[in-house]
């Protein structure tokens, strides 16, 4: 578009910048603002010639309408004049304005020499100017934008003329300016590589630029990613500071598009490429086929072996024919060894491999010498409930049922009996090679004590043994081993009653014993502790006789009775209705009274005693004593009547009144005597 300078349009006149106004900061700027417009115009092109015409015929008509200018007073004194026909539209600088719909117009025209441009919009523009601090980009707006050089960390040689992509930040920010931003550009574009890398499984490259918790930065197209640590390497990785600095491949495995945050795998690409050698190996694998592999990593179920790009589990049941307790027994990390191919899956990509497989099975090699009746010597391998497995040779084991650990008739616990890892030996019972079993005796290396208990051990003989179990009616003893017996118990005290046996002895302790009698056919014997010494009882029947007072102490009590503790270590019972005191309370524990004995039973080892009946017959004795008292009153007062009666032949009246008195004093004491 044409100058409007230079085609007489605009014009300032030399008058309207008067003595009044000249010079002033305001009028400057104006002066500025117009050659500004001016410079403007200049730079404009006309499109067509139909604008230049339209352009032309608004501006003459501005020319045709001159401008009008109040004079001064009346701006001095606005309460002379009102202000409502004051032309706004007027230029204060002399210079025609447009009216509403040219300036619609015109800017329409104006408008249309510049691209549009929208917020957050990626742009390619070019340098067009270069400052100290900035750089000056064209991008066919209205008006040029500037980037800080910061922004051109990685371009040290920038110029001008060089194209690059910016973002339209603000298109215009409180200053007027263009906001455009070549670092917010490249992250926008990246996360936009980012996402798409994503989408198609593309592999990435990117620079490992630092360490963070949990992993690793990757910088990829200018955007930081994370790494997690378990997505380094197929191994796990404890240094990670190894991998700073480094430029590595990478998949994008996850991304965040709300936070645009993305997060890459090395470990996938390496997974991907074993992953092909995996399905070449298995497509060439063959069951029985023997590889070489090295142990990559021992477990307790067993070793994965690595053959060459694919990995095999050596399960611990097919590294060796015997029992093996842990892998690392056999096999350890770094080791190269033979394996035989099991079974594979396709589907699931599984190998199982075999170490034991490559040496011939040892029941199939079994030596001759291991026959029915000889001795073997093995290792305890496993222990069950029922019995313990013997190893005679790698691969060969034999069972030690519990019946056959010793000639006991007593139950046995194998787990108490036996050790991991013991020694033992024993004779071969049973061998089927077919079936591969063998069953073994601990107790028939040597002869059946049984068959001549009756010599070690005859009746009434008395022994020490240890007690091995404790049951609610008996203790078990052994006096040796495969020999015991069991002491009831009511043949454990003479004098004491036991709630139960674990009162009187301990499991563990040593005790002496007697030997009451002898079942060869079941392998029992019975024997008893208070047979040790003679019964008391046939003493305590003249020391505790029915009726005779003790002294004793309530030891235990309950609703029915009182156990009460005599002398010599007796205990007694008192039914509840013998513990009645004379003050109507009833005897408690711990108490010390005297007690009657109201029943004794030899046979039953039993006394039973009473407090009541103590204080009961005193009150019956003194009773008795008063009533004999006041007989022997009456008789010695009937011997006086009588001898009064004899000597006085006629009764006087003062005999009479004698009389009197005496037969009341008899009344009285005969009433006397019969409370």
């Amino acid at each position: 578009m044409p100058s409007l300078k230079k085609q007489g349009i605009i014009k300032v006149e030399d008058q309207t910048i008067n003595s009044e106004t000249a010079g002033t900061p305001q009028d400057d700027e104006s002066v500025q603002n117009v050659a500004a417009e001016t410079t403007t115009v200049d730079t404009a092109e006309v499109t067509n010639n139909a604008e230049a015409q339209a352009e032309a015929e608004v501006l003459a008509e501005m020319e045709a309408t001159p401008e009008v200018r109040k004079p001064r007073h009346y701006y001095d004194n606005p309460s002379e004049t009102s202000h409502d026909d004051f032309d706004w539209s007027v230029d204060k600088r002399n210079v025609a304005s447009y009216k509403e719909d040219q300036r619609q117009q015109m800017d329409t025209l104006y408008g249309g020499t510049f691209k549009a441009i929208a917020e957050s919009e990626l742009l390619h523009g070019s340098i067009v100017g270069l400052t100290k601090t900035d750089a000056i980009i064209n991008i066919g707006f209205k008006s040029d934008g500037l980037v800080s050089l910061n922004e051109f960390r990685d371009m040290p040689d920038v110029k001008i003329g060089d194209e690059i992509e910016v973002m339209v930040v603000e298109k215009e920010d409180k200053h007027g300016h263009l906001h455009l931003s070549r670092k917010m550009a490249r992250a926008a574009r990246a996360w936009q590589q980012i996402v798409d890398f994503y989408k198609t499984g593309e592999v990435v490259t990117g620079t490992i630029t630092s360490k963070t918790k949990g992993g690793l930065i990757v910088d990829v197209y200018g955007l930081e990613t994370f790494l997690p640590g378990s997505q380094i390497d197929v191994k796990p990785v404890t240094d990670y500071d190894q991998y700073v600095g480094k430029t590595m491949d990478f998949k994008v495995v996850k991304i965040n598009e709300t936070i645009r945050n993305a997060v890459v795998s090395h470990k996938a690409l390496i997974e991907s490429d074993i992953e092909q050698q995996r399905s070449v190996i298995i497509g060439q694998l063959e069951k029985g086929q023997v590889l070489e592999g090295t142990v990559k990593n021992v477990t307790d179920f067993g070793a994965f072996i690595d053959l060459g790009g694919v990995d095999g589990l050596l399960y611990i049941t097919d590294i060796s024919w015997g029992r093996v307790t842990h892998p690392s027994e056999v096999v350890h990390n770094g080791q190269k060894l033979n394996v035989v191919v099991l079974d594979f899956d396709d589907e699931k990509k599984r190998i199982s491999l075999g170490l034991k497989q490559l040496t011939p099975h040892p029941w199939d090699n079994l030596p001759a010498e291991i026959v029915e009746g000889a001795k073997v010597k093995g290792k305890v391998v496993n222990i069950e409930d029922y019995g313990a497995f013997l190893e005679i040779m790698p691969g060969v084991e034999g069972l030690v049922h519990v019946s056959e650990i010793t000639w006991s008739s007593q139950p046995i616990n194998a787990k108490e009996f036996f050790k991991l890892g013991e020694e033992f030996e024993a004779v071969v019972v049973t061998l089927d090679k077919d079936e591969r079993k063998m069953s073994l005796s601990i107790k028939q290396m040597t002869e059946d004590p049984w068959d001549t208990i009756e010599n070690k051990f005859p009746i009434d003989s008395r022994h020490k043994g240890t007690v091995k179990n404790i049951t609610p009616y008996g203790v078990f003893v052994e006096l040796e081993t495969g020999i015991g017996g069991m002491i009831h118990i009511s043949d454990l005290s003479w004098i004491k009653r036991y709630n139960h046996p674990s009162e009187f002895v301990k499991t563990g302790d040593t005790i002496d014993v007697a030997i009451l009698s002898i079942d060869k056919e079941n392998r029992k014997l019975a024997l008893g502790h208070k047979q040790l010494e003679e019964d008391p009882w046939n003493t305590f029947e003249t020391v505790f006789p029915i009726g005779s007072i003790h002294e004793g102490s309530v030891t235990r009590k309950d609703e029915k009775g009182a156990t009460v503790q005599l002398q010599y270590g007796l205990e007694a019972y008192a039914p509840a209705r013998h513990l009645r005191k004379e003050d109507g309370s009833n005897v408690e524990a711990e108490e010390t009274l005297p007690f009657m004995i109201i029943e004794f039973d030899r046979n039953d080892k039993r006394i039973m005693v009473s407090h009541a009946k103590v204080w009961e017959q005193v009150k019956t004795e003194e009773k008795e004593a008063a009533r004999k008292e006041a007989t022997v009153e009456t008789e010695k007062t009937k011997k006086a009547v009588k001898n009064i009666q004899s000597k006085v032949e006629k009764p006087t009246l003062g005999d009479l009144g004698a009389l009197a008195a005496i037969k009341d004093k008899m009344k009285k004491a005969e009433d006397d005597a019969a409370e």
